[in-house]
């Protein structure tokens, strides 16, 4: 597996592992990130399939989605760590369900203010 920048060729697989991990990306900022180099893939070495998407909105993480079968392989880690050589900074909104994925990450966390079980991360 290797993580690369998407390029316009992978617009419907990166909609496809968001959509399939449940999260909503705007089409406007999916269509600015990958126009501005910022949306990251990881790819499988053989076949160049995506097989994880992480879409930046500038240091803002849009969404990190792996495929399901693929989860806990630490896909998703690639990502965000790709994306941090390319950021000063990073900043996510998630739920507590992904929290310990953030904190693993070196993510400092704080609860969103009047978000239940809403958090923001910031590495």
């Amino acid at each position: 597996m290797r993580v690369r920048e998407a390029t316009s060729d992978d617009r419907t697989a990166v909609a496809n592992v968001v959509d399939g991990a449940a999260l909503a990306v705007d089409d406007d900022v999916l269509a600015r990130s990958l126009d501005e180099s910022e949306t990251l893939v990881a790819v499988s070495d053989d076949t160049d399939r995506v097989l994880g998407a992480l879409v930046l909105d500038g240091d803002r993480i849009a969404a990190v989605a792996v495929r399901r079968r693929r989860r806990g392989q630490g896909i998703g880690s690639a990502l965000v760590e790709a994306a941090a050589e390319r950021r000063e900074r990073l900043v996510a909104e998630f739920d507590a369900d992904v929290r310990p994925f953030y904190e693993s990450l070196g993510f400092e966390i704080d609860a969103v203010e009047g978000e239940r079980e809403r958090y923001r991360g910031r590495l």
